[in-house]
Formats: C-alpha cells, structure tokens, sequence
C-alpha cells in the first residue's frame, strides 16, 4: 500500500458522497478512503461486496446503515465492519456532512469502480437524470463484478449485467462511425 498521490477528489452530485483516496490500493492491498457524505446523502442502492470486507470508522457527523437486515446508527468513533457477501447500505440522517474512513479489504479495483460510479452520476446529473440507463448499469456491473454485486439473487443479477451490457455494445458498435462499408 502507498500513500495516494495528489489527485482531485471524487464527487458524485446525485448520492452526496465526495470520496478522497488516502492510501492507494490494488489487488490484495487495503484501500484507505474518506468519504465526505453530505447531510441527507446516500449511496444510490444496497449492494454486496462478494470478497471484500469494508469497515467504516464515523469521525464527524452521524451514519445510518444497513447491514444485513440489522439497521445501525454510528456516531464519531464508532466502528462498523461488514463482512464479504453481507448486504449494506448507508446514509447520512445528521444536519451535518459525515465524515468516515473506509477501509476496502482486498482493494481490487475498488478505486476505479468509485470513480466511475461518479462519472456515471455526474453524466445523469447532468441530463437532468437521477438514475443511469439500463445499459451503462449493465456494463458498470459487469466491469466491477469482482467488486460489487446486487444484494439479491446476484448470479442471475451478474448474468442479466453481461448479457445486457454485449446487446449494448454491439448496439453501439453498429450505429458508429467507420465500422461499416460503403457499396
């Protein structure tokens, strides 16, 4: 593990969450996170991380959780551990931003699965969406399989992901440019 370079933040407008890698990671290594949840701020849905244990340490402000079907509410210098394969969820009900360090164990790709989950927000926010289309979800879930996972029936949520991010980018491959010869 290596301290993270200087790079900008990640924020995604739509779930609160500005998210500033402290400790890079890959693969077996840890990933070591701050996230910044705005007051009224959530992730977008529950989900599972199939082999990576994240543990949240409250420093400011409050976070309600779910986890598992256990509803949680940590405060500064409370510590939440969820196990791999356990659902989750959380939010900020406090009037003020929450502050949580997040530890990802592995870290796999972790870091590149929330910065492109920021994108995804980012684009939608600003076509006046609040949720990604069914085809960047698809491919998001997909890309990241190792990394997350839908809190229920995830194999045929991950089968469904594949099969529809292909349709997707077939779709997208026959409709551009130079990919087709003229006659």
């Amino acid at each position: 593990m290596v301290a993270a370079p200087s790079r900008p933040a990640i924020v995604n407008p739509i779930s609160g969450e500005r998210i500033t890698i402290l400790e890079a990671g890959t693969g077996d290594d840890v990933l070591v996170w701050e996230l910044l949840l705005a007051p009224g701020g959530r992730v977008p849905s529950g989900h599972v991380h199939p082999r990576q244990e994240e543990t949240f340490m409250v420093r400011e402000g409050c976070l309600r959780l779910r986890v598992g079907w256990r509803r949680l509410l940590a405060g500064p210098g409370d510590t939440v551990v969820v196990a791999p394969g356990r659902s989750h969820h959380f939010a900020n009900p406090g009037p003020v931003p929450a502050r949580v360090e997040v530890r990802t164990s592995p870290a796999l790709r972790m870091a590149d699965l929330l910065e492109t989950a920021a994108a995804l927000a980012r684009r939608q926010h600003a076509a006046g969406g609040r949720l990604p289309g069914m085809a960047d979800t698809a491919r998001f879930m997909r890309d990241f399989e190792a990394e997350v996972a839908a809190p229920v029936v995830p194999g045929l949520v991950r089968r469904a992901a594949r099969i529809l991010a292909g349709l997707a980018e077939a779709r997208t491959a026959r409709g551009s440019c130079g990919n087709h010869v003229a006659r």
